[in-house]
């Protein structure tokens, strides 16, 4: 939505999504049902809590132990604290005392009642930011000021040097270091500077059934040429449907088919889309399609030719003229042999169902390789 509704929406306080630093991007209402359990009906219960205390809540419920390992995996503490302890004690003294924040450079700390922050960027700011170190940090009593409307740094400079102290003690003791302000850079591994699931492979090997694979669980194809080799298997009639499709209606591409043809449609921010497409049937029986897809290089989403061929000969050329460079969705996914969610083609239908491939895939490879 807009980010003027996104605010409205978010009243008393000031702040959205994306602004862990300010209770408009973090304060929540949440209910607890426990039929025989908790004697209080339509109670209201004021001690901090965090979504990190739901895990240990429902693990003390059920009278289950926290896992050490998982199939041989030895597990990180949990961090939350349990919030049974109020269920039946409107009164209890708060356990969970002590609570950072941060989310591209807004950061923030809880504790006993007090909370200080610093608003870094706007959530509509992706670029031109201040440096970390000249941001100025609010102090707000919570216990008396839900809405964060009074800010008591003035009065209290002392405690915000403390506070700042904590959140910075709190950060380090919890991996929230070194802290990353930058926005969609930070969404491609190869550009933002961290290890890449996958690391150096330039090849991936997929099968029916895998799908639903978000956008670092997968290759990452962006700004680099790519090749995919679909071996697969066309009904009597023809074959209709996605055969490997990455991302959604504002971003990705698909390779598909539509009334027995192979076509190819790389969706740019659901703004434009280049189509390359065969205008012959593959007959019925075994097909190799393939799609190339070479990148002009010289820096980041630039456009690339396509092609595609059948059995190896050449159906259909095209340009795709340009490309994301950074992220293609938050959450859309990869999905062999379907489109999990909103479509990245048009005219093929929506989601599992409507787009599944009617033909059978053998098996596909993923190639990439980097451009200068």
């Amino acid at each position: 939505m807009a980010a003027g509704w996104a605010v409205a929406f978010d009243a008393p306080f000031t702040w959205t999504k994306q602004v862990a630093s300010d209770f408009g991007g973090t304060r929540n209402g949440m209910i607890v049902h426990w039929l025989n359990d908790i004697k209080e009906k339509g109670g209201m219960r004021s001690q901090f809590g965090h979504v990190i205390d739901i895990a240990p809540t429902i693990l003390e419920a059920a009278v289950l132990p926290e896992p050490k390992s998982v199939n041989g995996t030895p597990q990180t503490p949990i961090e939350g604290t349990s919030l049974l302890y109020s269920f039946n004690d409107a009164d209890a003294p708060e356990r969970h005392t002590i609570q950072y924040f941060e989310m591209f450079g807004n950061r923030a700390v809880y504790h006993d009642g007090w909370f200080a922050r610093t608003i870094h960027r706007a959530p509509w700011q992706a670029v031109n930011m201040p440096p970390l170190e000249t941001d100025t940090w609010d102090l707000y009593n919570v216990n008396e000021d839900f809405s964060l409307a009074n800010n008591l740094a003035d009065k209290y400079p002392q405690k915000v040097v403390e506070m700042e102290a904590l959140f910075m003690s709190e950060a380090e003791k919890y991996h929230a270091l070194p802290i990353d302000d930058r926005v969609i850079a930070r969404m491609n591994p190869a550009i933002a500077g961290r290890p890449d699931l996958l690391g150096d492979r330039t090849t991936l090997t997929l099968y029916s059934g895998m799908d639903g694979m978000l956008e670092n669980t997968f290759m990452n194809v962006k700004n680099r040429s790519k090749t995919i080799t679909a071996e697969v298997v066309i009904p009597k009639g023809g074959a209709n449907g996605v055969i490997l499709s990455q991302g959604g209606r504002f971003g990705g591409w698909s390779l598909y088919m539509k009334d027995g043809k192979p076509i190819y449609t790389y969706n740019y921010l659901g703004l434009e889309r280049f189509t390359v497409a065969s205008t012959s049937r593959i007959p019925a029986g075994d097909a190799t399609i393939l799609l190339d897809f070479v990148y002009d290089g010289g820096g980041l989403g630039k456009g690339g030719k396509a092609t595609l061929s059948v059995n190896g000969n050449t159906v259909a050329k095209g340009r795709i003229e340009k490309t994301q460079p950074l992220i293609f969705s938050a959450d859309e996914t990869a999905d062999v042999g379907l489109d999990n969610q909103t479509p990245v083609a048009e005219g093929i239908g929506i989601g599992r169902d409507e787009t599944r491939f009617t033909g059978k895939i053998h098996k596909i490879t993923l190639a990439v390789k980097d451009v200068k």
